[in-house]
């Protein structure tokens, strides 16, 4: 039987399902020197590399923008719970038809 491979690129796109160990998880997530992107250390794609500054931006704008999701989230809730009032509705039917 043949073994496939365990890692490489598809398209352009690198992939690998090594088996994880905690010195190749936390050494691919922090490579000084590197790009702001760089290969997971497991699955498909890329990931960011915290030892560039330009990712904590990247986190730092999503958790903004999570923040800010969650806080309008709240927001919204508490005014469809206002809305929820009984509305009367008169329907007028004098034959006009």
């Amino acid at each position: 039987m043949v073994d496939k491979p365990t890692s490489g690129e598809i398209l352009g796109v690198p992939y690998n399902f090594e088996r994880p160990s905690i010195g190749r998880m936390l050494s691919s997530y922090w490579k000084p020197g590197e790009g702001m992107l760089v290969e997971k250390p497991f699955g498909v794609g890329y990931t960011l590399n915290l030892a560039n500054w330009r990712s904590w931006i990247v986190v730092l704008v999503a958790g903004a923008l999570l923040y800010q999701q969650e806080a309008s989230g709240s927001a919204d809730e508490t005014e469809d719970t206002q809305d929820d009032e009984p509305v009367e509705v008169i329907v007028d039917n004098d034959g006009d038809d």
